[in-house]
């Protein structure tokens, strides 16, 4: 899928593109996607111009919502088929994704790409073969090719996500020249896919998978004993896994994850918010 290259709009760049005209500007300065870069607007009385383009003023713009331009109008990036899915703006400039409302990327104390470039770092990709399990957004994928990463492959198994991934520009274009090549991404589900990767052949992996009370198998001894075969000795993981359940129940999802993994053939240690662990 072809990335969207059109203007995104978000309530407060709406608002101010509005506020400018009625204060007689006849330009706005600001970022027309989401904080990737700045651009000039020219303002008309009853439309703005950018790149060689017209269009509408938005004046129902929800909070908490992206819009994109459809041909006729600004529609939110967002579908519903089993479960709501949305891309939601953040002060950061890149966004989160929802599902049912549950955000799905760490936002309140950092941007979501600096927190995937912490957890990148912890797995060192300069110059290895790395493994995305679970893609989401493609933060991970995106710092592993700004770290200098030899080549990625990246499943992701929801369609919608990737529908979301072509609207963002924060998410990597895989045919992009930026790119290099380097980044591989399939609409898979990697429980299934990665029985098909070759043994030893990753030097590194990234595992971010949803939470336990939705994606199970991807934290079974199973699963985990297919990381272990496709990484080679000595490789790196990291598996995020958030704190679930702690308060309420008392249960201590990363040192079970971490149990599992040592049963796998890793050795495992607590990293940020998840479990670090190296092939043995």
């Amino acid at each position: 899928m072809s990335h969207y290259s059109g203007p995104l709009l978000t309530r407060p760049v709406a608002e101010a593109m509005l506020a400018a005209r009625d204060a007689g500007a006849d330009a706005w300065d600001g970022s027309l996607d989401l904080g990737r870069s700045a651009d000039v607007v020219a303002l008309h009385a009853d439309a703005w111009q950018w790149r060689g383009k017209r269009y509408p003023y938005a004046h129902k713009i929800k909070d908490r919502t992206i819009y994109y331009w459809q041909g006729d109008g600004f529609e939110p990036v967002s579908r519903y088929a089993d479960s709501l899915i949305k891309l939601v703006p953040t002060e950061w400039g890149a966004p989160t994704f929802e599902i049912d409302g549950i955000k799905m990327l760490p936002t309140a104390k950092k941007s979501p790409i600096e927190d995937a470039r912490r957890k990148v770092a912890l797995v060192q990709p300069r110059g290895k073969v790395l493994l995305d399990t679970c893609g989401g957004l493609g933060y991970f994928a995106a710092c592993c090719l700004e770290a200098g990463v030899a080549r990625i492959r990246s499943f992701e198994k929801n369609a919608d996500v990737l529908w979301l991934r072509t609207l963002n520009p924060w998410s990597p274009d895989p045919d992009a020249p930026a790119s290099g090549g380097r980044l591989e991404l399939a609409h898979a589900d990697v429980s299934q896919a990665i029985t098909r990767v070759a043994d030893a052949s990753v030097d590194a992996l990234l595992h971010d998978p949803p939470r336990f009370g939705i994606a199970g198998e991807l934290y079974s001894q199973a699963f985990y004993d297919q990381l272990a075969r496709v990484l080679r000795r000595g490789g790196r993981l990291f598996h995020y896994t958030g704190s679930p359940n702690r308060l309420t129940s008392g249960r201590d999802v990363p040192r079970e994850v971490a149990r599992r993994l040592e049963a796998s053939g890793f050795k495992a240690q607590l990293a940020l918010d998840g479990v670090l662990a190296t092939r043995r």
